[in-house]
């Protein structure tokens, strides 16, 4: 018997990665690892298992299949038509650090006023929008040569969690429009920003909401398969506060000009964020669970342990900056209340730094779980686009870092915020230097399985 049970777990193992705990699991007496006898009588009567909820979902034709049956010629040699059909969600998390860069350097900025690390950012913005531009070419292109391949992806298990990044990536270049471009142009580019800020409110919640109910239609997530990945639908609510605060922030305009509804903007803010937060911090729970009942995720799934470190650093900053403008923000005896200006603003500080503890314990957390690949005797973890981890959630920590130093007058974070920023811009460099090297290797937009 416990040979059978071994290979049952052995089986389990090999498919998986990992074993999940079953109800025989509970019934093992605290010193034994036999089965209880009612457990094992209903073992024997029960055929071998199938494993059903781990097997190939309906929609299982690869990509690959799906580009080879839209080739037009049947030839062995992969071209640049090939490559492109490859093209996926996962290529706008880099939109989305670059965007996070561009935003980090501008926090950075406001505290020291160096024209120099404006530039730099700038540069950043704007190379950032020729990536969005190539990415949206390049997946449109996809879509239109592989018939089906649109559908595919949202309904593939690894590819449809991504597909929110599109509208993070819009997020996040149009707070580095609130940051870079309202105060060099007039108040028509502010205006245009507020119609945005409210076509993005509700683009996120509805493909927040729809891409969540489109995942638990069709797809079944196993609990040893779990990373805060499951977290990105939720990533769109999460750029809301920031995108507000940048938005009232830049609300620069001459006397004649009317101002924008900071007060609604404000409002709505807060609430699409705390929903954010909410969703994101219970899924952050589950993955708790996981570590728990499943150790580490797998090496290829490692870097999306970052994504923990966004919902809380969004806050973070999105709070904490709308709570030292309350000034420009709140009317005069905002409901009936003279002093609600200090003490929004104390609030939104104490209730800044309390998130921001959470989220520099999930960024030791993360870093922690890369310390086996530092050891020689360790395999180099494979590049993937999700690499890009490593970035964006982290530009959100950096962010809300330097809005509590600004808040608290504290130079020590400020300094903190921009020791990290400075790695941080080292460690983009690093990523999209490999990326590139992927590419040029072949080892990244290449449809293996074609070679023969």
């Amino acid at each position: 018997m416990s040979r059978s049970i071994t290979s049952q777990v052995d089986v389990e193992v090999a498919e998986n990665g990992y074993m999940t705990p079953r109800e025989d699991y509970f019934f093992r007496s605290a010193s034994s690892p036999v089965l209880s006898n009612r457990i094992r009588d209903q073992d024997r009567k029960r055929p071998p298992p199938t494993n059903p909820l781990y097997s190939a979902p309906p929609n299982a034709e690869s990509l690959a299949r799906m580009i080879s049956n839209a080739r037009k010629d049947k030839i062995t040699k992969i071209g640049i038509r090939d490559r492109i059909c490859c093209h996926q969600w996962t290529w706008f998390t880099m939109t989305m650090a670059t965007g996070g860069i561009a935003n980090v350097l501008h926090s950075i900025w406001n505290s020291y006023r160096g024209d120099w690390i404006w530039y730099i950012g700038l540069i950043f913005f704007l190379f950032n929008i020729c990536l969005f531009i190539m990415n949206c070419v390049l997946i449109t292109m996809r879509f239109i040569m592989v018939p089906g391949s649109f559908m595919h992806s949202f309904l593939d298990q690894m590819e449809s969690l991504f597909i929110p990044a599109v509208v993070v990536s819009c997020g996040t270049i149009l707070i580095n429009t609130c940051e870079y471009g309202i105060p060099k142009t007039g108040p028509w580019l502010q205006h245009a920003m507020e119609w945005m800020y409210w076509i993005y409110v509700a683009v996120s919640v509805v493909a927040s909401a729809g891409m969540y109910l489109i995942l638990w239609s069709t797809q079944i997530f196993p609990i040893h398969t779990m990373t805060p990945v499951w977290v990105f639908p939720g990533y769109p609510l999460l750029l809301t506060a920031p995108f507000a605060a940048n938005l009232i922030q830049a609300d620069r305009v001459g006397p004649g000009d009317p101002e924008v509804h900071r007060l609604a903007i404000a409002m709505c803010a807060i609430a699409v964020q705390g929903t954010g937060f909410l969703i994101s911090f219970m899924i952050c729970a589950a993955f708790i669970y996981r570590l728990m009942t499943q150790k580490l995720p797998r090496d290829m799934q490692r870097p999306g342990v970052f994504i923990s470190i966004g919902p809380s650093g969004f806050t973070v900053a999105g709070l904490v900056s709308l709570g030292q403008q309350s000034a420009t923000i709140l009317p005069p005896d905002f409901q009936g209340e003279p002093h609600a200006v200090p003490i929004l603003q104390v609030l939104s500080t104490i209730a800044g730094l309390w998130l921001w503890g959470l989220s520099l314990w999930f960024f030791l957390v993360s870093v922690g779980s890369l310390w086996k690949y530092t050891r020689r005797d360790h395999s180099i973890m494979p590049f993937q686009m999700t690499w890009w981890s490593f970035v964006f959630p982290n530009t959100a920590l950096v962010t809300a870092t330097l809005q509590l130093g600004a808040a608290l007058g504290s130079s020590g974070l400020r300094v903190f915020g921009c020791v990290m920023a400075a790695a941080l811009v080292v460690v983009w460099v690093l990523v999209f230097a490999t990326m590139v090297r992927c590419l040029w290797n072949r080892t990244l937009l290449w449809p293996r399985e074609l070679e023969r």
